[in-house]
């Protein structure tokens, strides 16, 4: 679906006017349609019924109280990689034995916390890491729930930085070890193996990587069912994508349905999803005021008031957003839309064809529910956006704007 489309000329929220709600709470400000979160967990969980999937969603696409009180009330678990992910799923009332704690760096407190709540599982990355669990656990006198995770050392054809399925990066252990760390996990007093798990990057556009990531860890599954008594979970991790250029083709939910639901289906799991840019990323878009236009002999500059310090993914990856007149226009100028931090790579866009626009003008930078404000930071001192959420004609603001107050509290 598309929640946000022009309408009499001038782009929309659901029924809401992007150009009303930049004048109500201000730019730059990231506005989310909620219809568009629950369309899209809705048909993920429709796909994956006969898999009985516990779809955990990813808190570091989009971290908001209000967005993931949303998911909890739909029925979703949830994925986090740090203790303050964690505590803000707690916060917004998750079930703790739904959600799962992912990460290569868990520390001490961490994990103790954890236990402490009762997480569903830990993802374990490495050997010293199932010990510093098992020595926490030994401590508390409480058992703890792990899967291992395998690194199957496939290519997903994503940005570099965000490959996490090849050998040579620092996500899991080979399959080798993630048998022999699976066996040692049942066999320990304190620790419960539940499952393996696996995640090969994100975006993935094809269903290819997924199906070679099965192969190898099949087996491994079946062994581990066999040998383990409380095995019974097989989680595939995240990434699934959504296009992101006008000409890139949607991710294909039904065949790899298809695939998930006949592998738990064979091996007698329970299928664990951790998505978070494929509920996310297309729910939001981030408002930007153009303040110049500045010409150049190669190319014309749009500087509004949106930087990478409020979205970093086109610094970070050379990641495309594609970018949208509020009031429409037919006419485009070539160049690039940047922000006003002192950085060359401050830009949202660049070398493209972008709506033709003037000083004071609202530009809305499209699929920015992922990975927008999460990523976000005060880089040359500046304030946070605000986040407001949409609903039909009505809209609340689910974070307020940052103050220059608020940029020094905590100093001393």
């Amino acid at each position: 679906m598309n929640a946000f489309e022009y309408r009499n000329g001038e782009l929309h929220a659901e029924d809401c006017a992007l150009n009303a709600l930049a004048e109500e709470y201000g730019t730059p400000l990231y506005v989310y349609s909620r219809t568009h979160f629950e369309h899209q967990y809705r048909r993920l969980a429709a796909a994956l019924k006969d898999a009985d999937p516990l779809l955990c969603y990813s808190v570091k696409g989009c971290s908001t109280g209000a967005i993931l009180e949303l998911f909890r009330g739909m029925g979703a678990g949830l994925d986090v990689v740090s203790g303050g992910e964690l505590f803000r799923g707690l916060r917004a009332g998750f079930d703790a034995e739904k959600i799962v704690f992912a990460g290569v760096g868990k520390t001490v407190d961490e994990i103790r916390y954890a236990i402490e709540q009762g997480v569903g599982f830990f993802t374990v990355e490495s050997e010293p890491e199932l010990e510093r669990i098992a020595h926490v656990e030994g401590e508390l006198k409480k058992s703890a729930r792990v899967a291992i995770r395998v690194n199957p050392d496939i290519d997903p054809g994503t940005h570099e930085y965000t490959c996490t399925g090849k050998g040579d990066t620092k996500f899991g252990v080979d399959p080798a070890t993630a048998r022999r760390l699976s066996l040692r996990a049942i066999e320990h007093d304190a620790l419960r193996l539940v499952g393996l798990h696996t995640h090969l990057g994100s975006p993935l556009m094809s269903v290819d990587p997924y199906e070679k990531a099965l192969e190898v860890i099949r087996p491994l599954c079946r062994e581990l069912k066999e040998r383990g008594p409380h095995f019974r979970r097989l989680d595939l991790g995240g990434g699934l994508g959504i296009p992101y250029r006008p000409e890139e083709e949607p991710f294909d939910l039904d065949r790899f349905a298809k695939m998930a639901n006949a592998a738990v289906g064979e091996l007698g799991l329970q299928l664990v999803l951790e998505p978070g840019r494929f509920l996310s990323g297309g729910a939001g878009v981030l408002l930007t005021r153009v303040q110049y236009v500045k010409p150049h002999p190669s190319k014309t500059f749009l500087i509004g008031d949106a930087a990478m310090n409020d979205l970093l993914r086109p610094a970070l990856y050379d990641a495309w957003h594609g970018v949208n007149a509020v009031r429409q226009t037919g006419e485009t100028v070539c160049g690039d839309l940047v922000g006003p931090v002192c950085e060359t790579g401050d830009f949202l866009a660049r070398d493209r064809e972008l709506p033709a626009a003037e000083a004071g003008d609202l530009l809305a930078v499209m699929n920015a529910g992922a990975y927008g404000y999460t990523m976000a930071s005060n880089y040359n001192s500046r304030p946070r956006p605000a986040e407001v959420l949409v609903e039909g004609s009505s809209a609340r603001l689910i974070r307020r704007r940052e103050t220059w107050d608020d940029l020094v509290r905590g100093e001393e």
